[in-house]
């Protein structure tokens, strides 16, 4: 499937008009400008989509600093400006109104570790439930999102995994390992989630999976 195809059959797999849920490729967030909407988002997911993926990074959910207005799972406003993404051809430029660019500290953790072990360019970003769940009425805040909520993703998370068959499957957090095992898709490896001091253990788990990888 092109990549093109892919971006629009995940993204019309997912429910629009969720209570608590925003849809980055439906949904208008307030701080993001005009030219990041949904479309904007649409055509970086399809640029990112547009590889041989070796690895698949499944994490939990999209977060108010990251994926709510990159549209990219692991991916803030920061790294996009800074050319830290691959595959991303748009013209840099800022996708918010803030001050200062978001900075989401968990994706630059995990950015750290892709280009460590040389793997950047081969990555896929996804999340077990692809939206941000967020506290009523404020968009600025991240929850854990419910596993009725969790349904909403299993959809998209299993057309993704069909669209990259070889590529390894790396679930980043409990709620991704679960999302996956749901799906009766074991995870080549189940990975601490680099948040609340899980760095360390992040990066050393990633490794040992990529190496596992490189070795057969």
């Amino acid at each position: 499937m092109e990549a093109e195809e892919l971006a629009r059959t995940l993204v019309s797999a997912l429910p629009k008009g969720v209570p608590g849920l925003f849809n980055p490729w439906a949904d208008v967030c307030g701080e993001d400008l005009g030219s990041n909407g949904p479309a904007a988002k649409q055509r970086r997911l399809q640029q990112h989509l547009d590889c041989d993926a070796e690895f698949i990074l499944c994490g939990e959910a999209a977060g108010w600093q990251g994926m709510r207005h990159t549209g990219l799972a692991f991916t803030s406003e920061r790294h996009v400006l800074d050319g830290a993404v691959p595959r991303l051809v748009d013209a840099p430029g800022r996708l918010t109104s803030r001050a200062r660019p978001f900075a989401e500290p968990s994706a630059t953790l995990v950015w750290r570790s892709l280009y460590a072990l040389d793997i950047a360019e081969r990555v896929v970003m996804w999340n077990a439930l692809p939206m941000h769940p967020q506290d009523r009425g404020d968009p600025r805040s991240n929850r854990t999102p419910t596993d009725a909520e969790l349904t909403h993703g299993c959809t998209p998370l299993r057309l993704l995994l069909a669209a990259f068959p070889r590529a390894a499957v790396v679930a980043v957090g409990k709620k991704a390992a679960e999302q996956l095992v749901r799906l009766g898709v074991p995870p080549a490896a189940a990975v601490r989630h680099p948040a609340n001091g899980g760095a360390r253990a992040f990066a050393q788990g990633l490794e040992a999976c990529v190496k596992a990888r490189r070795r057969r």
